[in-house]
């Protein structure tokens, strides 16, 4: 069984932007407000939004020239090698699905504001037996859910940044001069990060029914991104005193109360509740596959290979996505950990944009003549400062945070050992079944 062509354009950019607009990005974006002077965020989140194209770009070029679930580990492979693309997938993989935790977290302060009488572990449990079931039941209809929530989203979110300017008056205070540089440097940082994830709709690669929608499909979601994160933060730093957007945990909740009231309230809790299942859902859209993919190629534990004979879909996968995000969510919200987990992510995202951006170059001079269905630029420029653009950003956050530094150090060390240890393992036994399949298919075959 192989999995199914079935999604279009539509479904690829409500993905990838599903994948960033989650309710955590409410904290990002007041952060970015924070750091610039007056109402001038949208320069520092549209530079943000043009560094991630350069990025995506990159993406964009390996996914054409190797289109599959495998997505990331397999372009390392090709540019550098197995062990290597193996060791930066897997904890790329384990670190931003973790940050579920984070995403459940903000989600929780939301509900308990809304609505203190339900736990908020119900309504986080509620969306991820939801987000599971439909991407069990099919891809299709997980993409057309998808669909709906994020573009009502986006839109949602376009028309709040409108009307508060409309409430409050057009009156913007320097929107054109952000302030001192080393502040705007940080807005940009803090922007980048508004749109991490975008990348992680290429392990849908197998299930489009054209190669050429994944590549089409990230640059457009983050075009629709930057105008509508743009948008909605300066109206909502414009409503609100940004040092109460910076000091509260759902700062979006603030900014509901101050426009509308006890309504505004439980206007943004439904934005914050669709934030989230669009993070849960494309979360396992993108996730699974790389699972299963990864299991197919005995890098994981074969059993996570398994498809169901009814809908197609990696159900294994899916479910042990779903087990992890729980786990992980219950530690957070026991700890209250939660900016770890945002740090270590921020981080190695940006560590791999920088590898995608090398592995563009080295492929390039390895395999000059291979079929490019889509190309980063005609020249060195967008691969290259990608590269170094985004190894700045990534040494930027270590060097200031050491908790990060330490919990991907860990994690480095821990993804390292499994890849020595046991995929040479699921490598030999994988080899092992197909002897047993090839030896059991020759009698027949003499029969015949």
């Amino acid at each position: 069984m192989a999995l199914k062509r079935v999604l279009t354009l539509r479904t690829v950019v409500a993905t990838s932007a599903g994948l960033t607009l989650a309710s955590s990005c409410f904290i990002a974006a007041a952060q970015v407000a924070h750091y610039v002077a007056g109402d001038s965020a949208w320069l520092a989140i549209l530079v943000g939004g043009a560094l991630c194209l350069l990025s995506a770009a990159c993406f964009a070029e390996l996914n054409g020239m190797y289109p599959s679930a495998a997505g990331l580990r397999l372009y390392l492979a090709r540019a550098f090698n197995e062990r290597l693309a193996l060791i930066v997938s897997l904890l790329y993989m384990a670190v931003v699905t973790g940050v579920i935790g984070t995403e459940s977290f903000v989600l929780s302060h939301a509900l308990t504001r809304a609505i203190p009488q339900v736990p908020p572990i119900a309504w986080i449990l509620g969306l991820f037996v939801l987000a599971t079931a439909l991407n069990i039941r099919g891809v299709k209809i997980a993409g057309n859910f998808q669909d709906a929530i994020t573009y009502g989203l986006m839109a949602s979110l376009f028309l709040l940044g409108i009307a508060s300017f409309t409430r409050f008056g057009f009156d913007l205070a320097t929107p054109f001069f952000p302030g001192s540089a080393e502040g705007f440097i940080n807005a940009v940082a803090v922007g980048v990060f508004l749109y991490v994830g975008f990348e992680w709709v290429t392990p849908l690669a197998e299930e489009v029914t054209h190669i050429r929608l994944i590549s089409r499909g990230m640059l457009v979601a983050i075009g629709i991104l930057s105008v509508t994160y743009a948008i909605f933060t300066v109206g909502m730093g414009h409503a609100v005193p940004k040092a109460v957007l910076d000091a509260s945990p759902a700062p979006q909740m603030e900014f509901g109360t101050r426009m509308f009231g006890v309504p505004g309230v439980y206007l943004m809790l439904a934005i914050s509740l669709a934030a989230s299942v669009t993070t849960f859902n494309a979360g396992l859209l993108s996730v699974s596959r790389f699972i299963y993919a990864s299991a197919r190629e005995a890098v994981l534990p074969h059993f996570f290979s398994r498809l169901s004979s009814r809908y197609f879909t990696p159900y294994i996968a899916i479910i042990a996505v779903f087990l992890f995000g729980v786990a992980v969510t219950v530690g957070i919200l026991l700890t209250e950990r939660y900016k770890v987990l945002v740090l270590m992510a921020a981080t190695m995202e940006a560590v791999v944009y920088s590898l995608v951006g090398v592995a563009v170059v080295v492929l390039r001079c390895r395999q000059p003549e291979a079929d490019r269905p889509y190309r980063a630029g005609r020249g060195w420029l967008v691969p290259v400062l990608s590269a170094i653009v985004f190894a700045g950003l990534a040494l930027a956050v270590l060097v200031e945070n050491r908790g990060a530094a330490i919990g991907l150090g860990a994690g480095f060390a821990l993804v390292t050992g499994y890849v020595y240890a046991a995929v040479p393992y699921l490598r030999r036994r994988q080899e092992a079944r197909r002897r047993q399949k090839r030896a059991a298919a020759r009698p027949r075959l003499k029969a015949e």
